[in-house]
């Protein structure tokens, strides 16, 4: 039993700004997707990726039956994106007028996204109220331009240094 208050620990990582993805798969024939702070790179040899949604995240359990999912890196001009993806409501509803298409996997890559990495689901691990899931990267892209990042609540971006 943690005696670490959660809105504290909320608070206080919510001082480590993290990028802005947007995991997406396919429900069937309906495209789904899920707004997602907490990605990583895991592996360069095999290339392999992760990410945490919640366990109680049904857009998630959609995704995850089709064995595919795509990482789209969210650039600085997507908050939208962002918070109509960060609803709990997960209808294909969230696709209404984004651009998208697909690569190798089939799930959807969000138009002018920042990066976009398509991915196999290699293993979903329970880690306290969130899955680990990894992926095995298939195909990936990126653009120029700069990142949208979540910082203490907040969206935010960074410009590159030169």
């Amino acid at each position: 039993m943690s005696t670490i208050d959660p809105h504290e620990f909320r608070r206080v990582l919510g001082h480590f700004p993290t990028g802005v993805t947007v995991v997406t798969g396919m429900d069937g024939a309906e495209p789904a997707g899920l707004t997602i702070g907490s990605f990583t790179s895991v592996s360069l040899d095999p290339p392999l990726v992760g990410f945490l949604p919640g366990r109680t995240s049904t857009t998630w359990s959609a995704i995850e039956s089709s064995g595919h999912f795509c990482v789209n890196v969210l650039g600085s001009a997507q908050g939208d994106t962002c918070w109509t993806f960060a609803k709990s409501s997960g209808d294909a509803s969230r696709f209404d007028g984004l651009s998208w298409h697909t690569e190798a996997t089939g799930a959807p890559v969000i138009d002018d996204s920042l990066a976009w990495i398509d991915c196999s689901i290699e293993q979903v691990i329970e880690m306290g109220d969130h899955w680990f899931v990894l992926g095995a990267v298939v195909a990936l892209g990126a653009t120029d331009g700069d990142p949208l990042l979540f910082f203490r609540g907040g969206l935010g971006t960074f410009g590159a240094l030169s």
